[in-house]
């Protein structure tokens, strides 16, 4: 049986997030572009229970993730499952899963879990924890949300709503123990400030909410590192370092997404994590390095990190809730164009062609695998590092 895997090229203002069409779900993605999106049949999840879905007795730690991607348009269940074997065979212990209301909610009250049962059954049956991505922020977007909600402002979101349809996710997938509502938020509010205690208030609302019902699944929001350190943002973190953790992406580009950074620079760029952060656990969600030429980027340097990186998380480790590298496969070029056109008011020095087409480039090459199936020099560095924190 195969999936049927869509190439699109949607682009999130945030410059690392996910994003969602036609109310399909999106498998292993991060960093802006829509690269998976897997159509499935329920009959394709009771095939893999019926197969067996068991634990996996290999060594894990829970706190280190990869994201979990695959590298072609099309595969098989059989392919699919073997492409998470793989990930779970270096002791990873989560992979991020990202989901959107409109997916799972078309209607109120009534859900579609058709897609999710596939990606949350291939997690469990390789004994991973999953950090849910179930964003109320894209960057400086809202939702998306279903079209029975509307498209309310942040004032008019309701956090029962949202109470709701994460308890009925988190009630279904005993293993989601992250949360991640709102994403790329120093995106959102660097024009809009002024909204900043309308979220809080919201945030903290669905926060007490969902701890009453699930005490222990923690729950955070997740920044742009490189984007707050490039824009001077740093006042934005303070403000919304809620929940148990704050989250961070980290691509080691400029403004104009070419990488500027040596692998010793990205390090101290971590370090200042805990400037911003000081009070609370902290978590990197989608830690990545490109190979591309394109952006300046090279399989060396992506080698080199790999090691730097998690001496830093084991210099770290405490204060540090997960530690997830993005992303497993590369994509095939020219599958990770950003359509400027779909994105409403796209607009601004960070955004134009100019950026997007080189944020195209970097995602494309940001695995750890080509597209051939062949592994670079940094998936050897990460199986090594993963098995020496086992």
């Amino acid at each position: 049986m195969y999936l049927r895997i869509d190439n699109t090229s949607s682009f999130l203002l945030a410059l690392q997030l996910p994003t969602l069409l036609n109310g399909k779900i999106i498998a292993g993605i991060g960093a802006g572009i829509a690269i998976v999106i897997i159509v499935v049949s329920i009959f394709a999840f009771s095939n893999l229970e019926q197969n067996g879905i068991g634990l996996q007795t290999i060594s894990r730690n829970e706190k280190l993730g990869l994201v979990i991607n695959t590298p072609t348009s099309a595969v098989t269940i059989q392919q699919l499952d073997k492409i998470y074997e793989d990930a779970a065979s270096t002791g990873i212990g989560r992979s991020n899963v990202y989901l959107f209301w409109n997916m799972v909610e078309p209607q109120k009250g009534m859900y579609n879990f058709h897609d999710t049962d596939v990606l949350m059954s291939l997690n469990k049956k390789n004994d991973l924890k999953v950090t849910l991505y179930f964003s109320i922020i894209n960057g400086k977007t809202l939702g998306p949300f279903p079209d029975w909600m509307g498209k309310p402002r942040l004032h008019a979101i309701s956090d029962d709503d949202i109470v709701n349809i994460l308890d009925v996710l988190l009630s279904r997938y005993n293993i989601i123990d992250k949360v991640i509502i709102g994403g790329g938020i120093d995106a959102h509010f660097r024009y809009e400030e002024e909204l900043m205690p309308t979220y809080k208030d919201l945030f903290n609302n669905v926060y007490e909410k969902i701890k009453e019902k699930h005490p222990n699944v923690k729950i955070g929001n997740s920044f742009s590192l490189n984007s707050i350190m490039e824009q001077e943002l740093e006042h934005i973190v303070s403000e919304l370092s809620m929940g148990d953790f704050v989250a961070f992406t980290y691509f080691p580009v400029d403004s104009l997404n070419e990488i500027v950074k040596t692998p010793s620079d990205a390090r101290a760029d971590l370090e200042k994590i805990f400037e911003l952060v000081p009070d609370k656990k902290i978590s990197l969600f989608e830690l990545s390095w490109s190979t591309s030429d394109f952006v300046g980027g090279n399989e060396e340097d992506q080698a080199d990190f790999i090691p730097i990186a998690y001496d830093f998380y084991n210099d770290n480790e405490p204060k540090i809730e997960f530690f997830t590298w993005y992303r497993q496969y590369d994509r095939p070029e020219g599958t990770c164009e950003i359509d400027l056109s779909q994105i409403e008011g796209f607009i601004g020095i960070g955004t134009s062609e100019f950026v997007a087409e080189r944020l195209g480039h970097y995602i494309c090459n940001a695995g750890l695998i080509d597209v051939d199936g062949k592994p670079k020099p940094a998936w050897n560095e990460f199986e090594k590092v993963i098995r020496q924190n086992q």
